[in-house]
């Protein structure tokens, strides 16, 4: 056999290899903005750092996961949030067909109820639940005089559901408090860039990677119990939990999703994508960065490559990190 071919198997077990023959790649491009951000960056350092023939092609979670699953297209997607499309992303891989190539967030997706850091360089005790319950008059309701307002999820969101269980189980009510809901996504966000702007109070539910966390410096607050995934799932997230109890966010899952036939024909490409990851501080600053200027996926990835260079160069070894500041 061909020494080339005897080295396939080590090729794979390394991050750091040295670019085969990579020929013809599909990246799937997600309609928001740090999947089309990830798809733009993997698209220039794939074909000027591994000279791979790398071509984007629209996508979105359910119908990309089943194409990659069915037809073995897109090979990458960059982007997955996991926890929703379990069963199809294991019966993929069961079958062969697709790989959990790597984390496309560190720290995974996440979640919690957050407060402003000017607060809490005040008080400190507002880092935790139990600061917050003793200084529930520090968050006035915005509508209601003497009641304490948590701002949390829209109706008819998912995470108005758990923000509403934790909210019971922290027995927030007793401590004198009531859920606000902001009407939509937009006001959610702007509540907290209005308090920002003002220094004013803020207490509620967000998540992150997202440009408010990227814009505004906000502290999660620690419920002081450890996350319980098993109780998560089959209450928290449930809308007809009755016995909800404490417990922290789990992260959310979010991978990047790639088909067997790439992960195998492209090894020193695979390398690569299992081994880039970004962390939320860097996402969120990024999708602030995005917002402010309108900037589309592309322009982004020339922002991102420019900026991070100390990021982006830890996940590929020496020459093609060379290959691709040249590209720049």
């Amino acid at each position: 056999m061909h020494a080339r071919y005897l080295s396939l198997p080590l090729l794979a077990l390394s991050p750091f290899v040295s670019a085969e023959e990579c020929g013809d790649v599909t990246i799937a491009d997600m309609n928001w903005n740090s999947a089309t951000l990830m798809a733009h960056v993997d698209q220039f350092i794939l074909e000027h750092g591994y000279d791979c023939n790398a071509e984007l092609v629209p996508g979105d979670t359910m119908p990309t996961g089943i194409s990659m699953s069915e037809k073995g297209e897109p090979d990458i997607a960059p982007e997955f949030w996991s926890n929703s499309h379990k069963e199809m992303l294991e019966k993929g891989q069961k079958e062969g067909k697709l790989r959990f190539a790597g984390k496309a967030f560190t720290e995974g997706g996440e979640e919690g109820f957050w407060v402003p850091k000017y607060m809490v360089d005040k008080n400190p005790e507002l880092a935790t639940i139990e600061g917050i319950k003793a200084n529930a008059a520090l968050f006035p309701h915005p509508e209601e005089d003497g009641v304490s307002g948590f701002m949390t999820c829209p109706a008819g969101w998912t995470c108005q559901i758990t923000a509403g269980h934790l909210f019971d189980a922290l027995e927030l009510e007793k401590a004198g408090f009531e859920q606000v809901d902001p009407g939509s996504g937009a006001a959610l966000a702007g509540s907290i860039a209005r308090a920002y702007d003002r220094e004013k109070p803020w207490f509620g539910y967000y998540w992150s990677p997202t440009p408010v966390l990227g814009r505004y410096e906000m502290v999660k607050v620690d419920f002081g119990v450890a996350p319980d995934p098993a109780h998560y799932e089959q209450c928290i997230t449930q809308a007809d939990c009755l016995e909800p109890k404490v417990t922290a966010y789990p992260p959310s899952a979010v991978n990047t999703i790639t088909t067997e036939s790439f992960a195998q024909e492209s090894p020193a490409a695979y390398a690569y994508i299992s081994n880039r990851s970004y962390s939320n501080a860097d996402m969120s600053a990024m999708m602030a960065w995005m917002e402010e200027n309108q900037a589309d996926g592309e322009i982004a990835a020339f922002e991102f490559l420019e900026s991070y260079p100390q990021v982006w160069t830890q996940w590929v070894p020496a020459d093609v990190a060379e290959k691709v500041k040249q590209a720049l």
